[in-house]
């Protein structure tokens, strides 16, 4: 019978950056560079070709909701010209999508890893 996965856990680990198994190996050896395993439990957060693609979607689908909403907010809120509002608001969202790729990369492990423990895959191990 497969375990029940404690969401909440894996999820608050791996947005701390640390493996969601454990707690405590780093997720990443550099900005958005995932390490192919925990140094600490040996869990592999890569087991397979485009397994961080979740990530790339999830990452994307929330800076276009991110671009949409600044969008919205500077049509209402400035009386900017059109090149200035499309400028600055470009530079925005690269900002914003550059900064959240991590943490899309952490939260997608987190739903990788959670799903294996659903599924009561070989691999996990799952720890308090």
């Amino acid at each position: 019978m497969p375990l029940e996965p404690d969401k909440p856990l894996y999820f608050k680990r791996a947005l701390r950056k640390r493996c969601p198994q454990c707690g405590e190996g780093r997720l990443f050896r550099g900005f958005a560079r995932l390490h192919e395993s925990c140094s600490s439990c040996a869990l592999r957060f890569r087991r397979e070709s485009g397994s961080q693609t979740g990530a790339m979607y999830f990452c994307a689908a929330v800076t276009e909701i991110f671009a949409a909403l600044l969008a919205v907010g500077m049509f209402l809120l400035t009386d900017w010209s059109l090149p200035v509002a499309l400028t600055v608001g470009t530079l925005l969202v690269l900002a914003f999508s550059y900064v959240f790729l991590p943490v899309s990369m952490a939260f997608w492990t987190a739903v990788e890893y959670s799903t294996d423990v659903s599924n009561g895959e070989s691999w996990v191990e799952p720890r308090a």
